[in-house]
């Protein structure tokens, strides 16, 4: 199973690790990663497969949320299949 992890935010310190940390902490894979800095803005984009995921996934999301409201960005986790049905055409 993969998810689609999404990053917005004003770009600081540390955001790749916070979320990476996260991520291995709970033995998930990053297996594609995309992020660029827009002026003042972090975006990234990432593939994960949850294979081995050792929490809940509801877990995960709400980690991932809390860790992007200490830092003030937006992070999103959507499991692939909804990720792509929601961007079908």
């Amino acid at each position: 199973m993969k998810a689609i992890i999404t990053v917005v935010g004003k770009d600081k310190v540390g955001i790749i690790y916070g979320v990476t940390k996260i991520l291995a902490e709970s033995d998930v894979n990053v297996e594609d990663i995309s992020q660029t800095i827009l002026q003042d803005y972090f975006t990234m984009m990432m593939l994960v497969d949850l294979t081995n995921l050792s929490c809940d996934f509801n877990d995960l999301k709400i980690q991932l949320e809390n860790l992007g409201e200490k830092m003030d960005l937006s992070i999103r986790i959507q499991r692939e299949e909804i990720f792509n049905y929601m961007h079908t055409i």
